[in-house]
């Protein structure tokens, strides 16, 4: 049989064919009247991408840099940060802080499990300079509640920056920047951006800003301010990622046109596709007698999910890649052969799911048959999730993190205690 190699991993992502051709046809050089047009353009889709009116700056590394940016730019030694970590992401925070000299603190939760925020106030302290966070962890699936953190702050009264890790949330999570209350927001372009890696973005507050002429770091290629004043003539700092850039302007034109041009209208679409296709990838695995690994506070961008007893996940990874050409991720670190990972971020539609739940199918009925399991259990689980969800749509009653209220630490304070 022809077999089509399909990306089903949580980055890199498929890739835009706009974005591609933009890519070919990109022989342009950064300092010309032509790319400061675009290079303009683009800046100001991301605000609406982001949803926020602060500046966004394109960084040409991947999502990790514009992380270590935003512990270099915001802090100086010495400084106490808090950190709230439940998977690999989290744990780089903790990471890149101490690189910088910061005193770390840490709120943690079991991997596939997100914290309280009982657990965050307790760990605030009053000399708390930033609090850093994932929107969505994806090394395990999680997503964690950033509204409920940025209302914690601002009842506090802490002066904490806020700086949320959306590298695989943009796109995949409803977030409002500004009306939350986050100083840092951060994306990267192999994620629901549709395009390959190589590009990051944060958008700063103007509390970051004012944050950042008083901290002392060192720091040069990864200087945001510099960054900030090219960006006002239409240039980048630094010789940028030319043709990712012109890829970025195809994929922003492409979720603007799936609602009539209206970007932030698209960037919706987009959120609510991931959030579609990851409940019903969830609806199949759990028909299939698989578990989710992270049931209670499950991410769109990428689903967790735990092999049956005594299967190596890397099995069900090598399965797949090797009869049907479809790519998954294995666990991370210590997961390695406990979980394997299904992304839904970007560029994946419901004839994607379709397929990849009846490749799956497969690999079970072939590899590890379960009682009462038969060909057809996920897909029908999964058809009639998408079916309930489409009648209902208008009529969900979610809270703006995505979650359904029944859970969100943002109407119970406990959700998420060990």
């Amino acid at each position: 049989m022809i077999r089509k190699t399909r990306l089903f991993t949580p980055g890199p992502t498929p890739l835009l064919p706009a974005a591609q051709f933009a890519m070919a046809a990109a022989d342009i050089h950064h300092r010309t009247a032509e790319f400061r047009t675009l290079y303009t353009r683009v800046l100001a889709q991301l605000k609406d991408f982001f949803g926020t009116k602060n500046d966004v700056l394109i960084l040409s590394s991947s999502g990790t840099g514009a992380m270590e940016a935003s512990v270099s730019n915001l802090t100086s030694p010495g400084d106490r940060v808090l950190v709230l970590t439940a998977g690999k992401f989290g744990e780089r925070w903790s990471g890149i802080a101490k690189a910088f000299g910061c005193q770390v603190d840490v709120v943690s939760a079991p991997y596939g499990q997100t914290f309280s925020v009982d657990e965050v106030a307790a760990a605030l302290k009053l000399e708390t300079r930033a609090v850093f966070i994932q929107a969505s962890e994806t090394s395990t699936g999680v997503r964690h509640c950033v509204p409920a953190i940025a209302q914690l702050l601002k009842d506090n009264g802490s002066e904490a920056l806020l700086v949320v890790d959306a590298i695989t949330g943009l796109g995949t999570s409803h977030i409002d920047m500004d009306g939350w209350g986050v100083d840092v927001l951060i994306g990267g372009s192999q994620k629901s951006f549709m395009i390959p890696p190589g590009l990051s973005f944060l958008s700063l507050s103007d509390k970051a800003w004012d944050r950042m002429e008083a901290s002392y770091n060192p720091r040069y290629y990864f200087d945001l301010r510099k960054e900030r004043k090219n960006a006002k003539n239409g240039e980048s700092a630094y010789t940028p990622a030319v043709a990712l850039i012109a890829a970025l302007g195809a994929a922003l034109d492409y979720i603007a046109g799936q609602a009539d041009g209206d970007l932030v209208a698209g960037r919706k679409k987009l959120v609510e596709n991931a959030e579609t296709i990851s409940a019903m990838t969830r609806a199949a695995v759990q028909a299939l007698g698989m578990t989710l690994f992270a049931p209670d506070a499950p991410s769109a961008a990428a689903t967790a999910v735990l092999p049956p007893a005594g299967v190596d996940s890397g099995i069900i990874v090598k399965e797949l890649k090797s009869r049907f050409a479809a790519v998954i991720t294995n666990g991370q670190g210590e997961m390695k052969g406990q979980i394997f990972r299904i992304a839904h971020l970007g560029f994946f539609d419901y004839m994607d799911t379709i397929a990849f739940i009846g490749a799956l199918e497969q690999v079970v009925m072939k590899s590890f048959p379960q009682p009462g399991v038969g060909f057809g259990s996920g897909l029908i689980a999964a058809q009639k999730l998408y079916a309930e969800r489409s009648a209902t749509a208008a009529a969900d009653s979610k809270c703006i993190c995505g979650r359904s209220d029944a859970c969100c630490s943002l109407q119970n304070p406990s959700y998420g205690a060990k």
